[in-house]
């Protein structure tokens, strides 16, 4: 469960107008406009390159230490590999006591504030300016990031107006041009009497000991040479081979991160260079140039987790950040630490700045996969976080969540739960198909979204009455229902079974199937979702059919899951890879199956379509359905703004985070709005329950929310 304090930080990002205004925006143009950056440009291609060349670096991670400290030495650089946050810091400290410094002038360096140089320097006495122009305004702010590559985005040009009238003592008008002056004049006078600049790496070259920083402010070039000595201070996550191995990272990182096709600034640095100390006596000398690589055991320890190793081919270019629905509500300060945010900055955050708080904001993610799709390195960035929830849960075991998800995986215990649940209901149901209002602690659960009734018989118990008129079937399909099919919206499953009745489909209901288990996946207990996983691989009995359908993408997917429960070349791994192999969600099913057809009954209804995270983006299913729906007689089929935007469902997302889940809900009921349709078709049970529940509770009744499967069945006169 969500702590005391980070709710409270919830709620107060969400209180905050200007938070919520500036990040939103960007949030919702930024993909567009990334999108244009790309034109010409293949993403996928770029990104495997990205992967390929830093994989290549992490697997010869000392070699490439060696080879950089040679090359750069050799051109007058000092290299110092620092094999913990606490030596890097110790070493600079010695250079800055040995070398006179009084003030430094900073850029572009996360890995800076991994050791907290800012603040340790400052206690010795030595000035550091920031002097990248949103770090800047932070600094004066007294604030962290809110965002890795934009970290002053949560404030507006008026409240920047008033800290640099603070800090000048002289009125600022909140003019943006006149705002860039002010900081401009500000940064001139300490560039010029800078006694050190220290910079940050987006890239490192092995072969020639070179490193690379992106810039668009012109403040980099400033650091790196007007003050006498220049450090670099850099993880061993930056390293490539070659400067050709570079180039991929200087294509992808401007357009992820900014959505621009070049930065306006790409400076690079080889060792010490020849500079010009007196320009009326020709005198030259050569600049100080050094380089702290930090290799501390956080870095090793992701390099020696095979289920994290990937972290190592990020390019620090904060896409993941600006796609995700969760981040654009609340920003960094709130899903992040004082140093890293969002998705990739909840791992970088527990190998590299504090377990306790990653331990916490990685539930903030909803897992509908936004960032895996944009990822710059190809990181499965989702994933991740899981088996990060993973190794939180066995670490730190959560009493409350292991108690439900206990009782979830018993099947009889839950089966009968939901049986009492049915019948108790009544005083909530009122005899209405929705619940409207639960009382007490439990009414934010009610807010903003009504809940559906619990189905008074569950299909299991009348599966066996429905008829089915298939002459000469094709072949026996068994239907793995979920929860919601089997105890909430069981007409849908009657409408599944009659699709495939249509295309000459047997459908058996095999009685020992419960929980998928995805419940116990989200929240990292493997414990019972492998426990769920030998029930069903049991119960659904797959070597007796031919394919195994489910209506709930979130359903399939965990099915697919299976295998990676149990090791390779045991009995239990052949079933489940079996079962896995089988099953396929609906409209993928129907259509591959030959589904596809004109028929319909020609009355005129507009639908538009919400895409579920777990079928887009885990199993790859778009087109199908939309075929489907298109050519079905009398559809008039209407794309809405941002279909594939997640609803902030998430299972049991919405009820942990109901304040971040409810204005994504209320996002998605406005683009729905917009669409003109008559009808919201899915293919998510889960997705269903809050988009009809978010209308309802809005009483908006003229816009109906079905399954495909039930648009089909009806269409076509099925049930």
């Amino acid at each position: 469960m969500a702590s005391e304090d980070l709710k409270k930080e919830i709620h107060f990002a969400l209180e905050n107008a200007t938070l919520g205004r500036t990040l939103g925006n960007f949030c919702k143009t930024y993909p567009a406009r990334r999108e244009k950056s790309y034109a010409g440009v293949d993403f996928e291609k770029t990104r495997e390159k990205i992967a390929e060349v830093k994989s290549y670096a992490a697997e010869h991670i000392d070699e490439m230490i060696a080879e950089f400290t040679t090359n750069c030495e050799t051109r007058g650089g000092h290299v110092y590999h620092a094999k913990s946050t606490e030596d890097a810091m110790d070493w600079i400290r010695k250079l800055v006591k040995e070398k006179g410094v009084k003030t430094i002038v900073k850029s572009k360096s996360m890995a800076s504030e991994e050791i907290k140089m800012n603040h340790v320097l400052g206690d010795d006495g030595v000035l550091v300016q920031e002097t990248d122009l949103g770090e800047f305004i932070i600094a004066l702010e007294g604030n962290t990031p809110v965002h890795m590559v934009m970290p002053a985005l949560h404030l507006n040009k008026e409240q920047v107006a008033d800290l640099f009238t603070d800090y000048t003592k002289v009125k600022n008008n909140p003019i943006i041009s006149e705002e860039v002056k002010t900081a401009r004049k500000v940064m001139r006078d300490k560039f010029t009497h800078a006694d050190m600049g220290v910079s940050g790496a987006n890239v490192a070259v092995a072969e020639t000991g070179t490193v690379f920083t992106m810039t668009n402010e012109g403040n980099g070039r400033m650091v790196g040479t007007l003050p006498p000595i220049h450090l670099y201070i850099f993880g061993i996550e930056k390293f490539v081979k070659s400067l050709s191995d570079a180039r991929y990272i200087f294509k992808a990182l401007p357009r992820n991160g900014t959505a621009q096709r070049i930065t306006s600034y790409i400076s690079m640095y080889t060792g010490a260079c020849e500079v010009t100390t007196d320009k009326e006596k020709d005198e030259k000398c050569k600049k100080d140039f050094y380089c702290v690589i930090l290799d501390d055991p956080g870095r090793r320890e992701i390099l020696a987790e095979p289920d994290f190793r990937e972290i190592f081919n990020c390019i620090r270019c904060g896409a993941c950040l600006d796609v995700c629905p969760a981040f654009a509500l609340v920003g960094g300060h709130v899903y992040g630490s004082n140093v890293y945010t969002g998705g990739i900055g909840t791992m970088l955050t527990h190998f590299l700045v504090s377990e306790e708080r990653a331990a916490e904001i990685q539930n903030i993610c909803l897992q509908c996969g936004r960032c895996n799709d944009v990822c710059g390195g190809g990181l499965h960035i989702s994933d991740m976080i899981m088996k990060l929830r993973e190794k939180n849960m066995k670490e730190h075991p959560d009493a409350l969540k292991k108690f439900a998800l206990d009782a979830v995986s018993d099947r009889k215990l839950f089966h009968s739960m939901l049986r009492i649940a049915s019948v108790a209901q009544g005083m909530f149901t009122k005899g209405e198909p929705m619940i409207r209002h639960l009382p007490m602690f439990l009414s934010g659960m009610t807010k903003g979204r009504s809940f559906p009734a619990i189905a008074q018989v569950p299909l299991r118990d009348f599966f066996h009455t429905i008829k089915q008129d298939v002459k000469n079937p094709k072949g026996t399909i068994a239907i793995f229902a979920g929860c919601l099919l089997d105890f909430v919206y069981t007409d849908l499953a009657r409408a599944v079974v009659a699709d495939m009745n249509s295309i000459g489909y047997k459908v058996e209901m095999p009685l020992g199937q419960a929980c998928c288990g995805c419940p116990a996946t989200n929240m990292g207990d493997t414990e019972n979702a492998k426990k769920e996983a030998e029930i069903n691989i049991k119960g659904m009995e797959a070597e007796k059919y031919d394919y195994i359908v489910s209506a709930c993408p979130s359903c399939t997917h965990q099915l697919h899951l299976y295998p990676t429960f149990f090791e390779e070349g045991t009995e239990m791994h052949k079933k489940a890879k079996e079962l896995a192999d089988k099953t396929y969600d609906f409209c993928k099913l129907f259509y591959e199956l030959g589904g596809m057809s004109e028929e319909g009954d020609g009355k005129p209804i507009k639908v538009t379509y919400h895409d579920s995270c777990h079928l887009k983006r885990s199993l790859k299913v778009s087109k199908e359905q939309r075929e489907l729906l298109k050519h079905t007689k009398g559809v008039e089929f209407i794309e809405m703004n941002d279909c594939d935007n997640c609803c902030g469902f998430g299972g049991s997302y919405s009820l942990l985070y109901p304040e971040i889940s409810a204005p994504i809900l209320e996002k998605k009921i406005q683009n729905i709005k917009e669409s003109g349709a008559d009808v919201v078709a899915l293919d998510c049970p889960g997705c269903l329950m809050q988009i009809k529940g978010g209308l309802d509770a809005r009483g908006i009744n003229d816009i109906k929310v079905k399954h495909t499967a039930e648009i089909i069945a009806e269409k076509r006169g099925l049930i």
